[in-house]
């Protein structure tokens, strides 16, 4: 959803960097994947084609956040409320 976005913070040996990979247009979204050592942030399209990917060493990311667009996560006590097939 336009507006999501993913902040992360690398350790650059004396010091850290932040990162910020966001969905910049209607209908993309942003998608998180750690996997064999390695952090992936990837901005895709409805389609899931992705449009920009950032790549990182997971041993070297110090903080991931993820920024909703709306601004609120969900509670824990709100979960599987309105959605299909739950209940």
């Amino acid at each position: 959803m336009k507006g999501d976005r993913v902040e992360i913070v690398v350790d650059v040996g004396g010091g850290s960097r932040s990162y910020e990979i966001a969905a910049t247009r209607a209908g993309r979204r942003v998608e998180v994947r750690i996997a064999r050592g390695v952090v992936e942030v990837s901005e895709v399209t409805r389609s899931g084609t992705p449009v920009r990917t950032a790549r990182f060493m997971a041993a070297r990311t110090l903080a991931l956040v993820e920024h909703p667009a709306n601004g609120t996560a969900p509670r824990e006590d709100d979960e599987g409320v309105g959605r299909a097939g739950v209940g």
